[in-house]
């Protein structure tokens, strides 16, 4: 099954597809699949979604070795990964680190294809989505 499907079976289920990874954690390859929804997702929002995808995995696994499904929400501390994502998250503050591995850290002010405004230190900047090696949202506590 490829992404678009995920993303239309997800839709009926009342989610949207954030994003998927494998990780390999404690020796076992996890496939984990992040749904969003309006007003939150809950526990209930990830085990229908589990008990939608785990026949449909079992008879096309997501990946060709042993793997263990997991769905989640993205959290409040999320990956940035996709155009998409930031333009979700504007008035978020984000960590940015660019592809010559220098970091910023700002906040998502706006989102006009492919180029990412922040504001950092009371100075804005603007950064082109292809510049950008990894972000991800933050909490300031």
């Amino acid at each position: 099954m490829n992404l678009e499907e995920l993303e239309k079976l997800l839709q009926g289920c009342g989610v949207s597809l954030y994003d998927t990874e494998i990780a390999n954690e404690n020796g076992r390859q996890i496939y984990r699949v992040y749904i969003t929804k309006s007003g939150g997702v809950s526990l209930d929002d990830c085990e229908v979604v589990s008990k939608l995808l785990s026949p449909i995995y079992d008879v096309m696994p997501p990946v060709s070795w042993d793997w263990v499904l997991e769905v989640s929400s993205p959290g409040l501390e999320r990956k940035l990964s996709k155009i998409d994502h930031f333009a979700k998250s504007i008035g978020e503050m984000a960590k940015i680190t660019l592809n010559d591995k220098s970091q910023i850290i700002g906040k998502i002010t706006s989102v006009n294809g492919d180029d990412i405004a922040l504001s950092s230190d009371e100075r804005s900047l603007s950064l082109n989505f292809n510049d950008i090696k990894k972000a991800k949202t933050f909490i300031q506590w």
